[in-house]
Order: structure tokens, then sequence, then C-alpha cells
């Protein structure tokens, strides 16, 4: 019996990661397949699932060659002045806008790890530098950095702001300390 429930848990264990990878992926693909999918599907007698994504990403790869080019680079760029003006959603636009960067952009905002103790104990923390000037958002801050430190099992998050001299840089891909932190300490490279 023992020898049966042990294999039960194995199995749980190899099946759940493997499903919930799969059914991720799946709902990605019908995500962006919808995008554009919902508009061709009346078009198509027999719509092939994939045409939506596909689509997507040449209109995606077409917005962004002619976002490098001289009149449409300046009409986007107009649009994105416009964005900034208008209240309320420059708030969000710049949100995204920033956080898309960070991720993805020439400047990424999580390149640096960094760990840090909590003062009087002994306790350390692992984190991203996102900004090192923070006296351009308020000017008594100009000796500390903003440092994102992930919750683990979960997309969220806190941002602390830390005196620079207490931080200590570390030689971590960002992305395994990311893994290491969602982790909760149970992946190593």
């Amino acid at each position: 019996m023992k020898s049966l429930a042990k294999n039960f848990l194995n199995g749980v264990l190899t099946v759940i990661p493997i499903v919930l990878v799969i059914y991720v992926i799946y709902k990605l693909f019908v995500f962006f397949d919808s995008i554009l999918g919902n508009i061709l599907r009346p078009h198509f007698p027999h719509y092939i699932p994939g045409i939506g994504l596909i689509a997507t990403l040449i209109i995606i790869t077409i917005l962004g060659w002619l976002s490098t080019k001289l009149v449409t680079g300046t009409i986007i760029k107009l649009i994105d002045k416009l964005l900034a003006k208008i209240p309320l959603v420059k708030t969000i636009y710049s949100v995204i806008k920033d956080t898309v960067n960070s991720f993805l952009g020439d400047k990424k905002s999580f390149s640096k790890v960094v760990t840090f103790t909590f003062p009087g104990t002994a306790v350390k923390s692992i984190g991203f530098i996102t900004s090192e000037n923070l006296e351009q958002f308020y000017s008594p801050f100009e000796n500390y950095c903003a440092v994102y430190i992930p919750q683990t099992f979960q997309v969220a998050g806190f941002t602390l702001l830390i005196p620079k001299e207490d931080l200590e840089i570390i030689e971590v891909k960002p992305e395994e300390a990311m893994k290491f932190i969602l982790s909760g300490g149970m992946t190593s490279k």
C-alpha cells in the first residue's frame, strides 16, 4: 500500500507541472490567436487555428519596422505624446510602457541583482534595482536605489527605497534570481 501511495505521489509530482505548462501555453495561444482571429474568422470558410496569432505577430513586426521610419515614426511619436498628456490615460499608459520597456527595452530595469540585509538582523533578501536615480523623484533620496523585491509563488512584490551603501550587487543572471525567488528558493541553477 505504501508503494502504491508513493507511486501515486510521484505521478502527481510528474504530471501537474507538465499539465500546467501545457494549459498556460494553450491559454496564451488562444488569447493571442483571438486578438485578430475574431476579426479574420468570418472571412475564412475554414478557419485554421493560429492564423490570428500569425497575423498579430506580422502586424506587430510591421508596426515595429514602421516606427523606425521617418514619417510613420513621427506619427507614432505624436500618438505617444498625445497619450502621455491625457489625464488618467497618461498614468495607465506610462506604467504599461515603462513596464514593457523594463523587460524588453534597451535599458532593462531588472538587469542588476542585489542582496541587502534587513536592519538589526542577519536576514538577507534578493531583489532587483529598478532605479538608481531617485533624486529626480524626490531630492532627499539621492543616495538611495529603488529595489523591487518579488514575492514567492505570485506576480507581486514590494518596492523598497534602500541606501546604496546597503546594497550588494551579486553576479547572478536576473532570470536565475527571479526563478529562485518565485519558487521560494526551491530552484537553483
